[in-house]
């Protein structure tokens, strides 16, 4: 029914626009009562992103069966789950990135699915550098820069329409992480960088998924 209801409430923002569609219309296109959408889904939003909850489900046990893993290999290897997820249906999750970018609350309400898996990443990050040096803080910059490098790889995959290797794509991105934050701690590469630099200036104080953010933004208009 879950599916159904998916199903159902999209094909319907497809074909009337986001903001035109009711959980009224979604449930006469479905056959089902009202009672029986919001036993699925708290909104309209949750419609669009049905299958998120059951991947953040399965990032958290991969996590908890990791054991002594290292650790950011482990929160790299967590985030592939996320493509894998996307890449399961590619013509419905290029539709809905499609979607996602004409509809300004699907954006935020995309955000807020994001910052849930850096939360996770960042908890299991902290329990495994419990108790040394600035544990906490590298817990949550490399759990940002997992899901940047991650967002970065899918966005560049979803605007080919859905083509080419999801999987590579995502391993080249966080192999720039591995590289970096291999063993808990930045690694300098040993070799100059001769390629383009860029300098961002963010207000102090910002939160950091807006830097992410920024940052990811100014990567991708480099490469287009």
């Amino acid at each position: 029914m879950r599916e159904v209801l998916a199903e159902s409430a999209f094909a319907l923002f497809l074909e009337h626009g986001f903001e035109r569609t009711t959980v009224d219309d979604i449930v006469a296109r479905a056959g089902v009562g009202r009672r029986s959408f919001f036993r699925y889904f708290p909104s309209k939003e949750d419609a669009v992103f049905p299958d998120h909850d059951r991947c953040l489900a399965d990032m958290t046990a991969f996590l908890e069966a990791a054991g002594d893993a290292e650790p950011v290999g482990a929160v790299c290897d967590a985030a592939h789950l996320v493509m894998r997820m996307y890449a399961a249906k590619p013509e419905f999750s290029v539709q809905r990135y499609r979607l996602t970018r004409e509809v300004p609350g699907l954006r935020t309400y995309e955000l807020s699915v994001v910052r849930r898996y850096e939360r996770t990443l960042a908890a299991y990050l902290r329990t495994r550098w419990d108790g040394t040096s600035d544990g906490a803080l590298r817990a949550e910059v490399v759990a940002a820069a997992v899901v940047a490098a991650h967002n970065n790889a899918l966005r560049t995959w979803l605007r080919t329409g859905g083509e080419g290797d999801a999987d590579a794509a995502v391993d080249h991105a966080l192999g720039t992480v591995r590289e970096v934050w291999a063993g808990g701690k930045a690694v300098a590469s040993g070799e100059p960088d001769e390629g383009e630099v860029i300098v961002m200036v963010a207000r102090k104080g910002a939160p950091l998924w807006r830097v992410v953010q920024q940052v990811e933004s100014a990567l991708t208009e480099g490469r287009e």
